[in-house]
């Protein structure tokens, strides 16, 4: 007597499907992640800049004075048509001779698209403070 073999018919095709089905989201994974960390590195970069530029528009009230502190409007407006110049928006604030930028960003998916995830959220803040003078003695 022969085994019964039909009832083993197109097993390794729903095998194969679902193997192949893996490995597509898979590969998604690794080439829109890799676009997200790459947007999220570029988003990093103008955030830090748009920061570092808004903590040098120093008050010349301020430096009439003799004090060296950040005109916090002047900060704000720099950050923010830097932002723009990117072609990126976000938040800009100061507290103190902090400038504090934060980011919001999208990275649109490759091969995630087809099941549905058209992009990935990028938010990144980064601060800059405004140091001057001698902060420390070298021996």
């Amino acid at each position: 007597m022969t085994p019964d073999r039909g009832r083993d018919r197109g097993s390794l095709t729903v095998f194969v499907a679902v193997l192949a089905l893996a490995l597509f989201v898979l590969v998604g994974l690794v080439i829109d992640g890799g676009r997200a960390l790459s947007e999220n590195a570029a988003a990093a970069s103008d955030a830090e800049q748009a920061a570092r530029l808004g903590a040098g528009q120093l008050s010349l009230d301020g430096i009439r004075a003799g004090v060296v502190t950040i005109n916090p409007s002047a900060a704000i407006a720099s950050a923010q048509r830097f932002l723009i110049g990117m072609g990126r928006t976000g938040t800009v604030s100061v507290f103190g001779q902090t400038v504090v930028v934060h980011v919001d960003s999208s990275a649109p998916t490759a091969v995630l698209g087809i099941i549905g995830i058209d992009h990935t959220r990028v938010s990144v803040t980064a601060s800059a403070t405004n140091v001057h003078g001698v902060t420390r003695s070298d021996p």
